[in-house]
């Protein structure tokens, strides 16, 4: 029942998972009024003793009810396995709930179990309070008893800050792996965060996982490797999925005979590894290794010594080369980047930043007086010095020498952020004079050339109020307009100059249409369709009339038609038509007629 309650104020997901904890949904049968009521009932006086914790003990790391499934093992484990079996079975109808404290409040343990306890006797609920802290649930691990601490993992949450949804993705990693690789797998270990104290809902969980390749005979160790590296990573999303949380699993996957030779060449990651994880399940592997450990028997070899020792040596020099690449990487393209930017936003694609850059960027701003000098000299300065490095030719730079190049880059970035301003503003000059010519060009070409408050004014009376277009129309109209003026005053900005590009877009749009629609309806009136024989077959020819001139199109050919037929073009044709676009009639010599009829015999015209 308790698997199935709503989700707590912390957005805790519902869970569906089994004993086994795989993806299986539980079959429950359905409930009668008086369960439901009694599950609503249990519900909220659940929230209320969770509330009551809360608010007295803010402290507390998390707040779960134990699932029914586990109950037997947790009972025995406190109480002992010698327990009679009706004081077990009645120990089991209660409702379990696992509090996890901090290690620092061990010692108030004993005061908080009372007030909560007596807190459950005022609301007479059927509770059973367990409160652990951090290191109590480690110590469970450390003495195998892996059975406990999957009951508390797999416990549903009612607060958590972080440790359970942890505990449970982790959990059900390792169920996931454990069945598919038990003959493998020798054991898994969290760290990180979780083990220090410091997770939260959105931690990392650093979990290792050892695998035992030492009766590997068909498939090399690597292979091995590899293929159960890429499925155990495969699992991690799953894993994340049924624990419906936001921490993601960070696993890494180690050989155990890689491993071995690491700790005897006393690698410091799997010393600390091995002195700070905790394992969740261990085929008697790990545990040993810990207890050497801190008897001080996993010592490093003499060879591992000489390494560590010798580490020392190169120190100053290594480290006066590695503070240089990055102070000087970082100063390289915390120059260069922006300048590229600006080339970018002017229309350029962007440079090289070793090769182009530097003639582009002269160019572009110091050639057309955007910017002064200096600031060129300073970015040449920048990518000569930066060559020189990569060349070898300068091996260390001064703490001085490298304040200069800071302060002279704070200096740098200051007016390249101007410089970026002037560029947008020619830009946005750019777009508004382009969106107006655009728009006046159309209308022009339908109103006839006048002045901009002449168009205007006959766009509104003979166009839009004739309903040719909508008042949405005009108002865009006298929006673009208006926009113009107040960029020339100074008064427009980025936002207002994209609008009126976006509107504008939708005019345009709208003044193609109409002056496509005229000038189709203009050349309809010249074009005529007429059918004719030739060799007993019947053909279809095409006669355009447009600018005083007719044209044949015929067998795919075209024709200028004057006192005979002659060898004309595309570029004629178009030419001819485009001018007739100007012209209000289409003007048609009598003499076509005679043409045709001498040059295709009979024919007759199709309407």
């Amino acid at each position: 029942m308790l698997f199935n309650m709503a989700g707590s104020n912390n957005d805790i997901p519902e869970m569906n998972l089994d004993a086994n904890y795989t993806a299986k949904k539980s079959v429950m049968p359905e409930n009668t009024n008086s369960e439901q009521k009694k599950m609503e009932k249990t519900k909220k006086e659940l929230e209320k003793l969770k509330g009551f914790i809360m608010k007295k003990y803010n402290f507390v790391q998390a707040i779960s009810i134990l699932p029914p499934q586990s109950l037997k093992v947790v009972i025995e484990e406190e109480i002992g396995d010698d327990i009679p079996p009706e004081k077990l079975e009645k120990l089991m109808k209660k409702i379990h709930m696992h509090i996890i404290v901090p290690d620092d409040k061990e010692k108030k343990i004993n005061e908080i179990k009372k007030a909560i306890v007596e807190q459950i006797e005022k609301t007479k609920q059927d509770v059973w309070v367990h409160i652990k802290t951090p290191s109590d649930v480690w110590e469970i691990c450390f003495d195998s008893k892996f059975e406990l601490l999957s009951a508390i993992a797999m416990s549903f949450p009612l607060q958590d800050k972080g440790i359970l949804g942890a505990l449970r993705v982790a959990e059900i990693h390792k169920s996931l792996v454990v069945q598919k690789f038990e003959k493998y797998v020798v054991s898994y270990v969290l760290g990180g965060s979780l083990i220090r104290g410091d997770a939260v809902k959105t931690s990392d969980v650093d979990v290792f996982v050892i695998i035992n390749d030492t009766d590997v005979k068909r498939m090399p160790r690597l292979e091995l490797k590899e293929r159960l590296r890429s499925i155990i990573y495969q699992y991690v999303g799953e894993a994340g999925a049924l624990a419906g949380v936001q921490n993601k699993l960070e696993p890494q996957i180690y050989l155990l005979t890689d491993f071995w030779d690491a700790v005897k060449d006393a690698h410091p990651v799997m010393f600390t590894f091995i002195r700070d994880g905790v394992p969740i399940y261990d085929r008697g592997t790990f545990m040993p290794w810990k207890s050497l450990l801190k008897m001080g028997k996993l010592k490093p070899s003499p060879e591992a010594i000489d390494m560590f020792m010798s580490m020392g040596d190169d120190v100053i020099p290594r480290s006066r080369k590695l503070l240089l690449h990055e102070v000087f990487t970082n100063i390289f393209w915390g120059v260069t980047t922006p300048a590229q930017a600006l080339l970018m936003l002017y229309g350029l694609p962007p440079p090289n930043a070793k090769k182009e850059l530097l003639n582009d960027f002269k160019r572009e701003f110091l050639n057309t007086k955007m910017i002064e000098k200096k600031y060129v000299d300073f970015l040449e300065k920048v990518i000569t010095t930066w060559r020189e490095y990569e060349h070898g030719k300068i091996k260390e730079m001064t703490g001085k020498e490298i304040d200069k190049f800071l302060d002279e880059m704070k200096d740098y970035l200051k007016r390249l952020k101007e410089l970026r301003e002037q560029i947008e503003k020619q830009f946005q000059e750019k777009t508004i004079e382009q969106i107006y010519k655009d728009v006046f060009d159309l209308l022009e070409s339908i109103t006839g050339k006048k002045s901009q408050i002449a168009v205007i004014k006959s766009f509104e009376e003979d166009f839009v109020k004739q309903s040719k277009f909508t008042p949405q129309n005009l108002r865009i109209l006298n929006n673009i307009v208006s926009a113009r003026n107040d960029f020339k005053k100074g008064k427009l900005n980025a936002h207002k100059v994209d609008n009126a590009r976006k509107e504008a877009e939708s005019l345009v749009g709208d003044l193609i249409e109409f002056s496509q629609r005229k000038d189709l309806i203009a050349l309809e009136k010249g074009r005529m369709r007429v059918k004719y024989s030739d060799k007993n077959k019947e053909k279809i020819a095409e006669i355009v009339n447009a600018d005083g001139n007719s044209f044949l199109i015929k067998d795919n050919e075209i024709f200028k038609i004057n006192n005979k037929l002659e060898k004309s073009s595309m570029d004629e044709l178009s030419k001819a038509v485009d001018n007739q676009k100007k012209k209000k009639n289409v003007e048609i010599n009598s003499k076509v007629l005679e043409v045709l009829k001498k040059e295709l015999g009979q024919f007759e015209i199709l309407m």
